[in-house]
């Protein structure tokens, strides 16, 4: 009941059942895990650790819920990958708090750096991509947007969501216009053969992926 009345007008997903939820909704990746230590089955800390060990889910910041108040117990929580560990009881305000903090600390950044995944590379800075040992032209918007991917890989975004990260929520436009855009990028990144890694989603929207397939 605490998390619902937090997680309101949010997109939030519960599940009592650990492996129910990792093995049963794989092609979503959460934002954020709040995690029972003392879950049916296995408990939470072999469930985080899971989470750190898989490719897709091993950037995805872990709030460890528990009663378990024990030095011993907060230490083999944070070892277990969680980013932050609190003990029954707290109060709504400070789980929120704790999990905006979190969300800042591990919240990936359009940077200058240049970025690379599956031989494809973009460097911010030249306004260059590069795979497969040849050049790629973009346009300017299909350029933001495979940097916002890149910097945010096996995610899925929205037209809206990419509405207000590519082009910014101050621009009114349709929200198919991502369609077409989403098209463009596909088609240029079709020579190197790097278009498979721009996913589309159905009924939700687009996720690119780390590795070619």
């Amino acid at each position: 009941r605490t998390l619902r009345g937090i997680a309101d007008c949010r997109r939030f997903r519960e599940s009592r059942s650990a492996r129910r939820r990792y093995y049963g909704r794989r092609r979503h990746v959460s934002d954020l895990v709040l995690l029972d230590w003392m879950l049916p089955g296995p408990p939470g800390v072999n469930f985080a650790r899971q989470l750190r060990a898989d490719q897709r889910t091993k950037d995805i910041p872990i709030i460890m819920l528990t009663a378990r108040a024990q030095e011993q117990d907060t230490i083999a929580g944070l070892e277990s990958g969680a980013d932050d560990y609190v003990t029954k009881p707290f109060s709504p305000r400070e789980l929120l708090a704790r999990i905006k903090a979190v969300m800042r600390r591990r919240a990936p950044q359009l940077t200058d750096d240049v970025v690379e995944i599956a031989d494809l590379k973009l460097d911010p800075v030249a306004h260059r991509v590069s795979g497969a040992g040849g050049n790629i032209d973009l346009g300017p918007t299909e350029f933001r947007m495979l940097h916002f991917f890149m910097t945010h890989p096996e995610r899925v975004y929205s037209r809206a969501q990419l509405l207000d990260e590519v082009w910014g929520d101050h621009v009114f436009v349709e929200e198919r216009t991502v369609d077409v855009h989403i098209r463009r990028l596909r088609q240029a990144l079709e020579p190197t053969e790097h278009d498979s890694l721009v996913e589309t989603v159905r009924g939700t929207g687009y996720r690119f992926r780390r590795t070619l397939g």
